[in-house]
C-alpha cells in the first residue's frame, strides 16, 4: 500500500507531538509520507522544525491537493483556533487524517472521528465517542460512555469518568479530573489539576479542588483569550 502524503497545519508544539505519532504509525507500517508544516508566521516559512520543512502559509495548502490534513493549533490562551482554521478552510472530513499513536489504547466499541489526534498512552475504554478534530494528549483517560464533541482539546493526564459530556470546544486542563456523569459545556476551561464535581457551564473557566468558577465574565467564543491576541 503506498504512503498517504500528509501535511501538518500549524507549526507549533502540537505538531511537533503529531509528527512523532506519525513516526511511531509508520514503523509499524508505512502509512504516511509527513510533507512537513503549513503556518501562517512569515518568520517561520522556509525553517525546518524537528526535521521538517515549514512549507509556507496556511493558503498554500492549494499546492497539496492530495495530501490529508491535521489541525494543530491548540495554545490554552486561544483554543478556539482550532475550529476558526477549520471555518476557513471549509473542507470535507476526508481530506483531515486521524493520528492514533501505536501505544494508546483504543477499546474496539470506541469511536474516534476524523481530524483527531490521539497521542501516546491515552486510554478509551469501552463506548466512548470522540468527534472530530478533538486532541487527546499523552495519557488521558476516557472511561466507559463518554461524549466528546469535535474541537475538545484533553490535555495530558486528565481523567474523564464514566458517562461525562464534553461539549464543543472546551479545554480540560492537563491532570484535572472530572468526575463520572458530568458535563463539561461549550468552549468552557477546566484548569490544571482541578477536580470537577458540578456541571461546568458553556464559556465558563473552572479551577480548583473542588472546581469553581472564576470567570469574570463568559470566555470568547472568537478573538482574545486570557489577554493574549489571537493568532
Amino acid at each position: 500500500m503506498t504512503a498517504s502524503p500528509l501535511i501538518l497545519v500549524g507549526a507549533g508544539g502540537l505538531a511537533r507531538e503529531a509528527a512523532e505519532a506519525v513516526r511511531a504509525i509508520n514503523a509499524e507500517r508505512s502509512t504516511w509520507t509527513l510533507l512537513g508544516y503549513l503556518d501562517d508566521d512569515p518568520a517561520k516559512h522556509g525553517t525546518s522544525m524537528a526535521g521538517l520543512p515549514v512549507l509556507g502559509s496556511v493558503d498554500d495548502l492549494r499546492k497539496y491537493p492530495d495530501a490529508q490534513l491535521v489541525l494543530c493549533p491548540v495554545r490554552p490562551d486561544n483554543y478556539v483556533a482550532r475550529s476558526r482554521l477549520a471555518s476557513r478552510l471549509a473542507l470535507d472530513d476526508d481530506r483531515y487524517a486521524t493520528l492514533v499513536h501505536p501505544s494508546a489504547s483504543i477499546g474496539s466499541t470506541c469511536e474516534v472521528g476524523a481530524g483527531c489526534v490521539v497521542l501516546a498512552h491515552a486510554a478509551l475504554t469501552a463506548d466512548v465517542v470522540v468527534n472530530r478534530h478533538t486532541i487527546i494528549m499523552p495519557q488521558v483517560v476516557l472511561t466507559h460512555d463518554v461524549r466528546v464533541c469535535e474541537f475538545a482539546t484533553l490535555a495530558s493526564g486528565a481523567r474523564i469518568g464514566g458517562s461525562c459530556h464534553i461539549g464543543s470546544g472546551a479545554y480540560i486542563g492537563s491532570g484535572a479530573c472530572v468526575r463520572e456523569g458530568i458535563t463539561v459545556g461549550e468552549r468552557a476551561m477546566v484548569g490544571m489539576g482541578a477536580v470537577v464535581t458540578r456541571d461546568v457551564p458553556p464559556e465558563r473557566l473552572w479551577v480548583g479542588c473542588p472546581a469553581r468558577d472564576v470567570s469574570r465574565a463568559p470566555l470568547p467564543v472568537h478573538g482574545v483569550a486570557f489577554g493574549v491576541p489571537a493568532s
